[in-house]
């Protein structure tokens, strides 16, 4: 039971802060800029409800891709891990990532008339560093009962995004710019070392 608890508070460490909803809140502010407080529910509840069933289907059928794609287990940690990291990177530096959105799509964003899906699920919420360290997390164990602390820990993140994103202008408000800064360096520094665990694991894998 013990090694169950310590997989479901790194699956919830590691993947709360790769999708990083509190660094999605200025964004999310501006996409929905002018939007009755029920619009801006129903685009919270919609974004997070896709990014969730986005990593949860790449959760559970990220062996079948690997072995699809002849891609070992210690490669993918070891790209995942990368990944990961230079996201941590942006995130100590407080700078949104590339690796989730461009401005480019940040600003097609800002004028759409709905965002809940693109960009805000997909890239925002559940971009490539957050789907692949979903698939990381569950290649930990080899039985459905250690892929449960995994899951639960997505849901949980998409919960708590959700609330996050709903209550996003007290947020911005109680926090300023400065605030959600701090906040973002602190994520990205546990995030960073989460990475550097991936790389790690993966690499042993790889020599062997």
């Amino acid at each position: 039971m013990p090694e169950y608890v310590s997989l479901f508070l790194v699956s919830l460490s590691a993947i709360f802060f790769v999708v990083d909803p509190i660094g999605v809140v200025p964004l999310f502010l501006a996409m929905t800029a002018g939007d009755s407080q029920e619009k801006v529910r129903r685009t919270a509840l919609r974004a997070c409800l896709v990014a969730c069933g986005m990593m949860l289907f790449f959760a559970l059928f990220g062996s079948v891709i690997f072995k699809v794609f002849g891609v070992s287990l210690g490669a993918f940690r070891v790209a995942g891990g990368i990944l990961l990291l230079i996201t941590a990177l942006d995130m100590l530096r407080a700078r949104p990532s590339e690796t989730r959105t461009t401005p480019s799509e940040e600003q097609e964003g800002v004028v759409k008339e709905d965002v809940a899906i693109v960009p805000l699920a997909i890239p925002l919420l559940a971009g490539p560093g957050a789907i692949a360290t979903a698939m990381v997390l569950m290649a930990k164990g080899d039985t459905l009962l250690s892929a449960l602390p995994v899951l639960a820990a997505v849901l949980l993140t998409f919960v708590a995004s959700y609330f996050i994103l709903r209550a996003s202008g007290l947020i911005q408000r109680v926090l300023r710019q400065s605030g959600v800064a701090i906040v973002e360096r602190v994520m990205g520094l546990i995030l960073a070392a989460i990475a550097v665990q991936f790389i790690a694991d993966g690499g042993k894998e790889l020599l062997r």
